[in-house]
């Protein structure tokens, strides 16, 4: 397979693809990450993938395959987006805290002649976390670039996690095994 371009700028969908063996060069999709009220939820992160493609595919040389992600948490319908500051990763994270939520991976693949879209839901269970617990991670690994304010593979989601049900990969940013097989369809 040629080279995919990634349209991302998250260090864990690069480390991701780089584990898997596929080669890629990186090229940030920069694209409006808001979204219409009467969206459902599962089509925001489709969405946002599909424009950060749009924006990468007018700067690359026609033809190459584009792979585009997004990744939202969803707690009670509820979209939780990334912390904006301290105080609201500590909110994020205490909402979280002995509850379910989903991570939700929209994927949107495209080269010059097709394109496909997908999501991949995970269901993740936190213990309930003390907020001593809670002001640690924050304090420490700083997640301010995550969605729902936490990493599945930091501290917090190997002391905090109590299950998850679904593709472990997704909740990091990027469902790889599914992303493999959807590329076939390109060459």
């Amino acid at each position: 397979m040629d080279r995919i371009i990634l349209a991302s700028a998250s260090p864990r969908r690069k480390q991701l693809l780089e584990w898997a063996g596929l080669p890629f060069d990186v090229v940030p999709g920069d694209a409006d990450e808001s979204f219409p009220a009467d969206l459902r939820v599962e089509e925001i992160p489709v969405e946002i993938a599909r424009r950060k493609a749009a924006w990468v595919k007018t700067r690359v040389e026609n033809g190459r395959i584009i792979l585009a992600a997004d990744t939202l948490v969803v707690v009670d319908q509820q979209v939780i987006g990334k912390p904006v500051d301290r105080a609201d990763a500590l909110r994020m994270l205490s909402l979280l805290s002995g509850r379910m939520h989903q991570v939700i991976t929209g994927v949107y693949i495209t080269d010059s002649k097709k394109e496909t879209a997908f999501t991949e839901t995970t269901e993740v269970w936190f213990h309930p976390l003390e907020i001593s617990g809670i002001e640690y991670y924050v304090d420490n690994y700083k997640p301010y670039d995550k969605a729902g304010a936490y990493a599945i593979q930091e501290w917090i989601g190997v002391t905090g996690i109590r299950s998850i049900r679904g593709d472990f990969y997704n909740v990091m940013g990027l469902p790889v095994s599914r992303v493999l097989q959807q590329l076939k369809l390109f060459t």
